[in-house]
């Protein structure tokens, strides 16, 4: 028997034991986004690193420092960034991997069937439901179970191991940049490729590896002119609404079909290749896995390939909400004295943030001065956050791609992301060392939402997954 297959065996052995620590990681409510549970993250960094010291590992924190809760003044302590070390052994490759502890709030009410922080084994649908099964610490788990796997078999890693953990990934991941770049010739100097588990399968039966993620600029557009709320039955068609004039520029942003209005938004964008036109080919997804997901047939586009297109490598612009405006229960005849329209717009290769801002600033104020309107308005940039995009022909993806085929008999789907996890483009450009996304959960799992969950056979297979990649590593040729 092979120290893989040693390893898959053990792996079966200890199910129980696995989704025993999970539990024991999804009931601490390590919630970022709220002040009063910032002790939890703490708690929850503090667990894991009694879990890695246990096995073994070399243990370092830093600490990011504090931050400035929402500009209230309230003056809260980041949770430190694990650092941690298995091997260190010259004559190997050495992997990094990244993951985070903090997760998304939760409350029964919100809609869960279950209580959020317990985790629920429902055998009947292969499911543990809970609070950050799958988002994230399944997945950091799944690395310390390969760990200790192989430890009970007395047997070494194949590869190096580092560990990079941060407790806000929900709440903006502040301070970890600053780290990373930092440590880049410190802690992370010796590492050979990256890997994360932070996203999700294309679809929900059969694995994939993640190559390409957009960016996220975000706007403001206010729009302000009386010095208070006014009352419409007096000053109704009188002065120039900040609302109405708001409505009118939200409108010259995006057409009805998702096509972006802005001037020269498209110009960067890169051309389709024939190559990257074959990965989406076969692949597991389908426009009814389109419809399950949003619940209704409201697709803009009729084929998979457009729609994965416009997904993963065509900008698209979403309109959030309007701050200010009245929005209760009820009628209220008010004429709101200032109103903010937030926006943002998903970029992709080989746009540029700054020139971005510029084109939406100059047509925005265009638009602005056609209503001869005498409000003021004003657009602010306050969140920016560039694509990503890395080879899928790099030794490191070819690793995970004979991982996948050890573990599950298929070859992955190759595929990219519309959602943004800037941390991955840092790794990148600090490092400079190639970043793989290499998910354990299914696109179903509902992260962020109620009912989380991730489907045992991930969390076991999963396990299995990471560590094969790691062997595959091992024998890679750079």
């Amino acid at each position: 028997m092979t120290q893989l297959q040693k390893f898959f065996s053990q792996v079966d052995q200890n199910e129980q034991h696995y989704i025993s620590r999970l539990a024991e990681a999804v009931a601490i409510p390590s919630i970022s986004g709220d002040p009063s549970h910032r002790q939890d993250v703490v708690r929850m960094g503090e667990y894991l690193q009694q879990e890695l010291k246990r096995l073994g590992a070399s243990v370092e924190t830093r600490h990011p420092g504090t931050q400035d809760w929402n500009g209230t003044g309230r003056i809260l302590t980041l949770p430190p960034v694990i650092l941690a070390t298995i091997g260190n052994d010259p004559a190997k490759k050495t992997v990094l991997v990244y993951g985070h502890y903090d997760v998304q709030p939760a409350l029964k009410e919100d809609g869960w069937t279950t209580d959020p922080f317990t985790l629920v084994v429902d055998d009947a649908q292969d499911r543990l439901i809970g609070r950050g099964s799958t988002d994230d610490k399944g997945p950091i788990l799944g690395w310390i179970n390969v760990v200790e796997a192989h430890k009970q078999l007395n047997l070494d890693l194949p590869v190096n191991l580092k560990f990079c953990l941060e407790g806000m990934e929900e709440s903006g991941s502040e301070g970890l940049e600053k780290i990373i770049y930092d440590e880049a010739q410190n802690y992370f100097k010796d590492v050979s490729a990256v890997c994360i588990s932070d996203n999700y399968w294309l679809g929900t039966d059969k694995p994939c590896l993640t190559y390409g993620l957009r960016g996220c600029v975000y706007y403001h557009l206010t729009l302000s002119g009386p010095a208070a709320d006014l009352h419409s039955g007096v000053f109704g068609g009188t002065v120039h609404e900040p609302l109405i004039d708001l409505v009118h520029l939200l409108s010259k942003l995006v057409d009805s079909n998702g096509k972006i209005l802005i001037p020269g938004i498209y110009d960067k964008v890169l051309p389709i290749t024939e190559k990257e036109r074959a990965t989406y080919q076969d692949l597991s997804f389908s426009l009814q896995d389109l419809h399950n997901s949003v619940g209704n047939v409201i697709n803009l586009h009729s084929d998979v390939e457009s729609t994965l297109q416009h997904r993963w490598r065509y900008p698209s612009l979403s309109l959030h909400g309007i701050e200010g405006a009245f929005y209760n229960p009820g009628d209220k005849t008010v004429l709101p004295a200032k109103v903010t329209g937030k926006f943002s717009i998903r970029t992709v290769p080989d746009m540029n943030n700054e020139e971005i801002t510029r084109l939406v600033k100059e047509y925005v104020a265009s638009e602005f001065k056609k209503l001869g309107s005498k409000n003021t308005c004003t657009v602010e940039l306050t969140h920016g956050g560039d694509h990503w995009l890395a080879s899928p022909d790099h030794w490191n993806y070819v690793a995970a791609s004979n991982a996948v085929e050890d573990v599950f008999g298929v070859k992955p789907d190759l595929t990219r992301e519309g959602c943004s996890i800037p941390i991955t483009l840092t790794f990148q450009e600090a490092l400079q060392k190639n970043v793989l996304l290499l998910p354990m959960g299914r696109s179903d799992d509902g992260a962020h939402s109620i009912n989380e969950k991730l489907n045992k056979s991930n969390f076991i297979k999963g396990t299995k997954l990471l560590g094969a990649y790691l062997y595959q590593v091992a024998n890679a040729r750079i």
